[in-house]
């Protein structure tokens, strides 16, 4: 986007989103609410014991089909697991849709080449699937 400042969130989750081919249309709810639950977030007593929802945290969700990346035949990633771009565009904003209706949200743009920043407070990265 030509350095354009598309999305950016304060404290919460970098969420990397990757349309899968066979997630239909009760996944993007799904993913929502498991994420906004999921706890992440130190609690008093440093565990990690408290939620997106919890800590009044916000959320910066990206496209990202390259999560999608098989290398079982060589070197060269294939990506022909993802959903195809219309239904990953539609999955993907019905996913922002859900989430936006529980903590703020914002987004990076869909399909576009994004440099993304991330201050991690915290190795922690999971990788969640709810189908």
């Amino acid at each position: 986007m030509d350095g354009a400042l598309i999305g950016e969130c304060g404290a919460g989750l970098l969420i990397l989103v990757c349309a899968m081919q066979g997630d239909d249309e009760h996944a993007p709810a799904k993913l929502a609410a498991k994420i906004s639950k999921v706890r992440v977030f130190k609690d008093d007593d440093g565990r990690m014991n408290r939620s997106l929802v919890d800590v009044g945290g916000q959320a910066l969700v990206v496209s990202q089909f390259t999560l999608a990346a098989d290398t079982s035949r060589g070197n060269r990633p294939g990506f022909s697991g993802a959903a195809a771009p219309d239904i990953g565009d539609s999955l993907y904003r019905n996913f922002v849709a859900e989430l936006g209706a529980m903590v703020p949200t914002q987004t990076g743009q869909f399909g576009a080449d994004m440099a993304v920043s991330l201050v991690n407070d915290g190795p922690v990265t999971i990788m969640l699937d709810v189908t």
